[in-house]
């Protein structure tokens, strides 16, 4: 099983800028605050890269230059990074672009803004798809609520893994968040399995200044 890792960093960093600009703080893309004596997308692509994944795509459209500049590691052959054309659209469409330059069969879709879920967890989300009878009409995710066999995808976003090809199809033509996405692959069959997080951190996304400051302590 063939499995690729897309990691979309291409938001417009609107909620950070308003918590800087309200704390007089210097304005800066969330993906390069530093973190873990690196930057925020840094820990989250080792992350990544240490999981059990055959590739690796990171997806950038807003302030891609400085985003690129500010990364010290630059990944050479570990990473393909791609840019949005044009910039300014919604998650889905980042992640369709993502999926668009693997050819693996499954994928690993985490954000940019995710530098806490471990490595581990990763690993358990993908051994579901391995070991599950029916890997192309399942998808594993970091639980929000429940974990095992999931009742809905209420609620629900990234990371997780999915069969590249059926959730390209769901992507295609939409430019919207993927929790309407996941919604709508739910009730159309296929298996949702919750993975319990490592530690109540992975379950944090940075959006706000203040998530910043609790993740990055």
């Amino acid at each position: 099983m063939s499995i690729s890792a897309i990691i979309t960093a291409a938001g417009k960093n609107s909620r950070m800028r308003k918590d800087q600009i309200s704390r007089n703080l210097e304005i800066k893309n969330k993906l390069i605050l530093p973190f873990d004596n690196k930057t925020v997308l840094e820990t989250t692509i080792d992350n990544t890269l240490s999981a059990n994944i055959d590739e690796c795509i990171v997806v950038l459209g807003h302030y891609s230059d400085e985003i690129m500049e500010a990364i010290s590691n630059n990944y050479d052959g570990l990473v393909k990074f791609i840019i949005n054309n044009p910039c300014d659209v919604g998650l889905s469409t980042s992640l369709f672009n993502g999926l668009s330059n693997i050819t693996s069969d499954f994928a690993l879709c985490v954000t940019g803004d995710q530098p806490t879920v471990s490595t581990e967890t990763f690993n358990k989300m993908i051994d579901v798809l391995k070991k599950c009878e029916n890997p192309y009409k399942t998808i594993s995710i970091l639980r929000r609520r429940k974990t095992g066999l999931l009742d809905t995808a209420e609620g629900l976003g990234m990371p997780f893994v999915a069969p590249r090809i059926n959730l390209m199809k769901y992507l295609e033509n939409e430019d919207d968040n993927l929790n309407p996405i996941l919604r709508k692959i739910f009730a159309d069959g296929y298996t949702f399995y919750g993975i319990k997080e490592k530690n109540k951190k992975e379950l944090l996304n940075i959006n706000h200044y203040d998530d910043y400051l609790e993740l990055s302590h």
